[in-house]
């Protein structure tokens, strides 16, 4: 049983059906308590949608953890900088209107969200670490044009389906 505590369990309580189906655990809420039952494997995942849930992404995005094998990665800001004025370099990030989180999105095909000191990222394995880099270039005080440049050098090829990749079935099978 994995347990997480949320300071807003409210988001989850809404979706809570929905999220049992589609992660196939049980999920009971006490509190701010979040505890989820179920598969080992199935916990797991479930743990990650339910914290970027909580981080504050919309739930159809945390979903893509589960549907599209997504990674949540939280870089902390502190991390990366010395700098005490936490608020400029959120504002730096998020850019005027958003553009700068949205040209972000656009580059790296990754979903960011900004949560006090803290940036979330969902994106596939392949492309999280631009998108990781590029926030860090930004947090260091990074020309956000610089940035692009490098995000354009760097894009990441997709990558071909050799037919490794366990395909999941969309369509519902009725019994």
């Amino acid at each position: 049983m994995a347990i997480l505590v949320s300071e807003d369990s409210s988001k989850v309580a809404k979706n809570k059906k929905r999220l049992e189906r589609l992660l196939n655990v049980k999920i009971i809420i006490k509190g701010e308590e979040i505890s989820v039952e179920g598969i080992a494997e199935n916990e797991y995942i479930a743990e990650k949608v339910i914290s970027a849930i909580n981080f504050g992404f919309p739930v159809s995005v945390a979903l893509l953890i589960k549907e599209e094998d997504f990674l949540f990665e939280i870089l902390d800001i502190k991390k990366y900088t010395h700098r005490k004025d936490f608020k400029t370099i959120r504002a730096r990030i998020i850019g005027k209107g958003g553009k700068t989180l949205k040209t972000l999105n656009n580059l790296t095909d990754c979903y960011f969200e900004i949560k006090n000191n803290e940036v979330g990222i969902i994106g596939s394995p392949e492309l999280i670490k631009n998108a990781q880099d590029a926030i860090i270039f930004l947090i260091q005080g990074s020309k956000q044009a610089n940035v692009y440049s490098y995000l354009e050098k760097h894009h990441v090829k997709p990558v071909l389906d050799l037919g490794l990749k366990e395909k999941k079935d969309k369509r519902k099978i009725k019994e």
